[in-house]
């Protein structure tokens, strides 16, 4: 189907070079667990179109790298209560996100205008974490291995069982998996939409696997092109929009009615010969659907599913206290209705300006960051998570909204496209031609960064529903500027966190035992400059007089952890926690968990006083620590991490204000 492009989006897409990388939480941009500088496969997961040197290994949870998939360390963020959902602006918790983007972002059309066009999208999947058994090969996962997971065509006389055990025989558990199988196998059919503005490319297909940006169908994961290049999508995807940072403020309106959040979207459902639903059709559109005996179902996008809710009439009554329910289609199951728990639309706003052609900060010095407030999942079921933010730039040589299939060479019908590849351009005052460096699969661009999984949970019940949470955690990867580049160094993150007293702090850092940054270097240095075993992260957190002082406060002057309040720790039962005093907060951090406690009497053989003793640079303490959940008091607090403090190379220093 012919479809405006002026009624779907702004994304077309930017000029070559401009990756974005996610450093919090840990963008992985296609890595696993290599220790080259350089990733191993760009087609892994997603089409990230960035430099091969980015990314952050998966965490591990011991003391080396994780041969199984049970090993590796996923960070856990507690979610906002059921209060959060009332818009008191209480019980919410925060998790603040942090990349960068290469050519730049932000500015006013007229008073401050950029280089050019853009928009950042951030997004989110989830999948019920317990209704997906480990070892099941529909879990969302990391995989323990760097191949793109396989995929097999089929053909369109297939029935809906012959689909699936296409799929089956294409998963593999050690794969890495976002988006579904069932997703990718719907792209691969479907017809792509021929309303877009192709420029002069030669689509080497038809289907929605081919697009300006990807004209010979190349396949990462299970990835949809046409879904990854254009937003807002006209047809059911598994993402959830979080925000959108706009070109302009004024686009809001359209970007938030329009998102799969609030607006269902429609796809074509045919049954086979066997009378069951397909999971896939080739119809785009509604005409050509039922002209085919198809059904133009509409599906919802969701939270989650409440299915303790049979009927329409239930659903509908049970919406309550900030929490809104609806009676739909969800995109693998066609066949039923059943009640889902709403989204709200995403925030918007203008994009943060950001500086061209440079990996580094907003003006006033900080990195580009957004504060998501954590979702409240009314089941209070743990969700295995994944996090996308793509960064989606344009120019102003087409109209980037209205410019459509219309304008898509055709020299024989006398239709040449407005921008066209390495064009040659004659001035007048020179007399020769001037060519530039244009690919018109390039000029309209996105990029993407993913983090790896990580859950969402409930928070303790210690941490009543009207407290907020904020999460403190460990952005960066092993070596000195130039040998982690695109990615950054060791910092704590937040670096300057402010908070109100009575709000509580969740710390926990995840990190690898692999990040060695070797051969082959790419275009960059290799090496992993730093201390302790070589290729490994580390940290752990003491408290220092000011920011500018290198050694910790003895625990005898230091304040930080004097009348504060453990609510919750990964290690220690309620009654233990109960017994934890300012001392044993002093040994957990300092030791990187290493240490439960610091006297027997209180854990045992995990104490200071009973286990072998703590290397002096961390290398026997775990890569990852789980986690302590604090209520501090008020004051100001700086801390550094001693192993990777190292004056004039790195600084891995913060602040913690409670007001």
């Amino acid at each position: 189907m012919r479809r405006m492009l002026s009624l779907i989006i702004f994304s077309l897409l930017g000029c070559a070079l401009a990756d974005i990388y996610m450093h919090y939480p840990r963008g992985s941009n296609n890595r696993l667990n290599e220790r080259s500088a350089n990733r191993r496969n760009a087609n892994r997961v997603f089409d990230s179109q960035n430099n091969n040197r980015g990314g952050y290994n998966v965490g591990d949870r011991y003391v080396s790298a994780a041969r199984v998939q049970s090993h590796q360390y996923h960070e856990t963020y507690f979610t906002s209560s059921p209060e959060s959902r009332l818009g008191t602006g209480k019980g919410n918790s925060y998790l603040n996100i942090e990349w960068t983007n290469q050519h730049g972002c932000g500015g006013d059309e007229d008073k401050d205008p950029h280089k050019l066009n853009c928009n950042i999208v951030i997004q989110y999947l989830c999948q019920d974490d317990a209704a997906v058994p480990v070892n099941n090969k529909l879990k969302v996962r990391d995989g323990q291995r760097t191949n793109t997971p396989a995929f097999s065509g089929g053909n369109r006389n297939e029935v809906r069982s012959q689909e699936l055990r296409r799929m089956y025989r294409n998963l593999n558990y050690n794969d890495v998996l976002h988006e579904q199988w069932l997703w990718y196998n719907k792209c691969n059919t479907r017809d792509r939409n021929k309303g877009l503005f192709t420029a002069d490319q030669n689509l080497r297909g038809t289907s929605s696997k081919y697009t300006r940006q990807n004209a010979n169908g190349n396949r990462r994961g299970y990835e949809c092109p046409e879904e990854r290049d254009y937003y807002p999508y006209w047809h059911p995807t598994e993402w959830k929009d979080i925000v959108v940072l706009a070109e302009n403020a004024s686009r809001c309106s359209f970007y938030q009615n329009e998102s799969f959040n609030v607006k269902p979207r429609h796809e074509c459902i045919e049954k086979g010969r066997d009378n069951q639903y397909k999971y896939s059709s080739k119809f785009n559109n509604q005409k050509e659907c039922e002209a085919n005996k198809g059904k133009w179902f509409p599906f919802y996008n969701y939270l989650e599913k409440a299915t303790q809710f049979k009927t329409e009439a239930a659903c509908n009554a049970a919406s309550k206290n900030g929490v809104k329910y609806i009676w739909g289609r969800t995109i693998y199951f066609p066949e039923k209705m059943e009640c889902l728990v709403a989204l709200p639309p995403p925030e918007c706003k203008a994009a943060m300006w950001s500086r061209v052609n440079h990996h580094g900060n907003v003006r006033g010095g900080q990195p580009l960051r957004y504060k998501w407030k954590l979702p409240h999942f009314p089941s209070e079921r743990a969700q295995r998570c994944v996090l996308r933010i793509r960064y989606n730039i344009s120019t102003d040589d087409y109209d980037p909204v209205r410019t459509d299939h219309r304008f898509n060479a055709d020299p024989k019908k006398g239709i040449f496209s407005p921008v066209e590849n390495d064009p040659q351009i004659n001035i007048g005052a020179i007399n020769s031609p001037l060519q530039l460096a244009i690919n018109t699969a390039q000029f309209g661009r996105t990029f993407q960064d993913r983090s790896h999984t990580f859950l969402l949970k409930k928070r303790p019940s210690t941490a009543a529903n009207s407290k907020t949470i904020h999460h403190l955690s460990v952005r960066g990867k092993r070596g000195n500027i130039v040998q982690v580049y695109p990615a950054v160094e060791y910092d704590f993150f937040p670096t300057n966190l402010t908070i109100k007293s009575g709000e509580l702090v969740h710390i926990q850092w995840t990190g690898s035992n692999s990040h060695n940054n070797g051969a082959p270097g790419g275009d960059g240095q290799t090496g992993d400059a730093g201390q302790g075993t070589g290729g490994t992260d580390r940290h752990n957190l003491v408290q220092v007089k000011n920011l500018n002082s290198n050694y910790p406060l003895p625990f005898e002057k230091a304040t930080m952890f004097k009348n504060a309040k453990v609510l919750w720790t990964a290690y220690h039962s309620t009654s233990i926690i109960q017994k934890l005093n300012s001392e044993d907060l002093a040994v957990i951090l300092g030791s990187s968990g290493y240490y439960y406690c610091s006297k027997t009497a209180t854990c045992g053989g995990h104490s200071a006083q009973s286990k072998t003793q703590l290397n002096d640079e961390l290398n026997n303490a775990f890569a990852s620590f789980e986690g302590i959940l604090i209520e501090f008091a008020k004051g100001m607090y700086h801390y550094i991490c001693t192993r990777n403090n190292n004056f004039t190379n790195r600084s891995q220093k913060g602040t913690l204000e409670v007001e």
